[in-house]
């Protein structure tokens, strides 16, 4: 922060009246609004990555250059650390067609327009934005070929497909998705265009005004022209009807053809693919950030990118990659991608839903040290504080000891605090344990947290896992199929990550 601040004082010549920190985004990069004493503000950035900001930066100055609505760049460092950039506001086009999308994707005529507006700008970024751009400047892979599709290809494959268990055969597949990617990389068009790669609603910003300004281009490549149309149109979360995209496809190649000549009949024909190859390209990414990162974004988007695909199997797009097609068809018509609705006051589905059998994990842990993190995947479970309860940590003769042992057991039984707290907790676990056994769940993650993870936190995951072996019988069809408890080695100090991990596996 220091060091971002002493580039706007070198291109300001005087600190900032104001400093404010903005939310991050998806990326790891760090945003700052500096507010300047004249009432004008600044964008820094600090990113890590200095090839991506240098790609960025090159960018952001050639597209200027070429008076295409990006942001402007005031500075960079030498070492390409932090750069400022003009400030677009806080407004992108995701949060202005809200109440459409919201609204069952009834987009009024404003957000329409503004659809519009934004995907009219694109054929300028993508040709005259690339007419002197220097693409070995860009970030490798430069040029969208076969090798590039099938890196996406496989990130579909083993970030999301294999997660499903849809069983195929990995030669033919291989031999489908490799066909697949030389098709693209040989669709016909204008060369050399920009391939902007990641062009969605959130990465437009709308200034006062309502004009599209258009930001993290920098993963950008050489290529063709149908992967950007496909991204923006069948963005899973924008839900646009097929009326809807043809009003913005036509749109599009209008204002493409007034810049170069183009063939409408064959760029639709091309264009079907490229959705195809999008869709896939994006379930890769929503199974990578949402099945094994958890982020909520991205696994609400499954649904509809799912319906997206299931759409688009029945134009006819994939014949000619028959074990491709096959094994799409049979991945959405999976039971976990083909729930109803859930009805008012009824729990929502999942794909973690009929998968049993149950493993409910129960870890004692220290707040010193942190809350365990939850490695299986599900993302739920419960966090409870122990330390409202007596803590025997503070009296010499326990300081050695751990909650299993029979003179701590015995002080927190006689003091009193420990059985109401565990009585509420096993009313909670027993209704949940049972929901969650109805449904199929395969992973239910108890934590008890106390001062050092030693004592309190101990006993009550000891005796939340004999509750749970105890109370089977009565969980409707579970029975208790097989109880182990592991103990950490006793740590010398009392900071520790966690002193034990108890595992109830129920069916």
């Amino acid at each position: 922060m220091q060091l971002l601040l002493q580039l706007y004082k070198q291109w300001q010549g005087c600190a900032p009246l104001k400093v404010e920190r903005l939310p991050k985004a998806g990326s790891n990069r760090e945003y700052i609004r500096f507010y300047a004493t004249d009432g004008g503000t600044a964008i820094g950035v600090i990113g890590p990555d200095t090839n991506e900001n240098r790609c960025f930066v090159y960018l952001s100055r050639h597209f200027t250059a070429c008076h295409l609505p990006v942001p402007e760049i005031y500075a960079c460092s030498p070492d390409a650390t932090r750069y400022l950039q003009s400030d677009l506001g806080n407004r992108s086009l995701y949060q202005a067609l809200s109440h459409g999308r919201e609204n069952d994707a009834n987009y009024s005529d404003e957000e329409r327009q503004l659809i519009r507006r934004t995907i009219c700008c694109l054929p300028h970024i993508q040709v005259e934005g690339a007419a002197t751009l220097d693409f070995d400047r860009l970030l490798a892979p430069t040029h969208f070929d076969e090798q590039a599709a099938m890196f996406d290809f496989n990130y579909f494959k083993y970030c999301f497909l294999r997660t499903t268990d849809t069983p195929f055969d990995e030669v033919l597949l291989e031999r489908d998705l490799h066909a697949m990617a030389t098709d693209l990389a040989a669709a016909p068009g204008p060369r050399p265009t920009f391939l902007y790669r990641d062009f969605q609603a959130r990465n437009v910003m709308l200034d006062a005004t309502g004009r599209p300004h258009f930001i993290d281009f920098q993963g950008g490549q050489c290529g063709p022209l149908h992967y950007d149309v496909a991204s923006f149109l069948w963005q899973a979360s924008a839900r646009y009807s097929n009326a809807l995209r043809e009003e913005m496809i036509a749109a599009y190649i209008s204002e493409l053809q007034s810049i170069t000549a183009v063939d409408e009949e064959q760029f639709r024909a091309d264009l079907r693919l490229f959705v195809l190859f999008r869709l896939l390209q994006v379930l890769g990414a929503y199974g990578l950030r949402g099945y094994f990162e958890r982020k909520k974004y991205f696994i609400d988007s499954i649904p509809p990118a799912i319906q997206n695909l299931r759409r688009m199997l029945l134009d006819g797009t994939c014949l000619p990659y028959p074990h491709l097609e096959d094994t799409l068809k049979r991945m959405v018509d999976l039971p976990q991608f083909n729930e109803p609705a859930p009805v008012h006051g009824e729990a929502t589905r999942s794909p973690y839903d009929g998968k049993g059998p149950l493993v409910v994990r129960i870890f004692s842990f220290s707040y010193k040290k942190g809350i365990p993190n939850d490695e299986s995947g599900n993302g739920g479970g419960y966090v409870f504080d122990c330390r409202s309860t007596h803590n025997p940590g503070r009296y010499e003769p326990y300081k050695k000891l751990t909650g299993l042992d029979a003179p701590v057991i015995k002080f927190l039984e006689d003091d009193g605090d420990i059985l109401p707290f565990l009585d509420n907790v096993y009313q909670l676990a027993d209704a949940h344990v049972t929901r969650y056994l109805r449904r199929g769940f395969t992973d239910l993650m108890f934590s008890f947290g106390c001062t050092g993870g030693q004592h309190r936190s101990v006993y009550s995951a000891q005796h939340l896992a004999e509750h749970l072996h105890r109370s089977a019988s009565r969980y409707g069809s579970a029975t208790a199929n097989k109880t182990s408890s592991r103990r950490c080695p006793p740590a010398k100090t009392k900071q520790r990550d966690s002193h034990g991990l108890t595992n109830a596996c129920l069916k």
